[in-house]
């Protein structure tokens, strides 16, 4: 009959990482503050001003049906206009501004329609304040 060998009679170890103890003085105030900094950042979405909601909502109905699912199949598809008015430039190539995107939502151009007179000036406003936001995980 063989002998065991002593090390597996004797109790498994449990790795566990060794943790020196911060001390004022010591990069503790630093070591908090990057933890603060990091756990701030981390996932967090800013929310919606009420206005930007209700841009969000108008997006939803009256764009998103063209601009993100393209279920009229549109060739080409209609651009993509996540944080278009966070760009230098609209996807026509123009400057982007609340103006210009204002004038092609109220008069439409090429496969676009016109949408006049199907916002008020408060929802504009709003779905222009949208367009503004990062849009995605909104």
């Amino acid at each position: 009959m063989r002998k065991r060998p002593s090390s597996l009679n004797q109790p498994k170890r449990i790795w566990a990482p060794q943790v020196s103890t911060l001390r004022p003085g010591s990069g503790f105030a630093v070591a908090v503050g990057l933890a603060a900094l990091l756990l701030a950042g981390c996932g967090s979405q800013p929310s919606l001003t009420p206005q930007q909601a209700e841009g969000q909502h108008l997006y939803a109905v009256r764009c998103a049906h063209c601009h993100e699912e393209n279920d009229l199949a549109l060739k080409p598809p209609p651009p993509q206009i996540h944080r278009v008015l966070q760009r230098a430039k609209l996807p026509s190539g123009l400057p982007a501004s609340d103006a210009l995107v204002r004038r092609q939502i109220v008069y439409g151009k090429g496969k676009m329609p016109s949408f006049s007179g199907r916002f008020t000036e408060e929802q504009m406003a709003a779905l222009l304040a949208y367009l503004h936001t990062n849009m995605e995980g909104n």
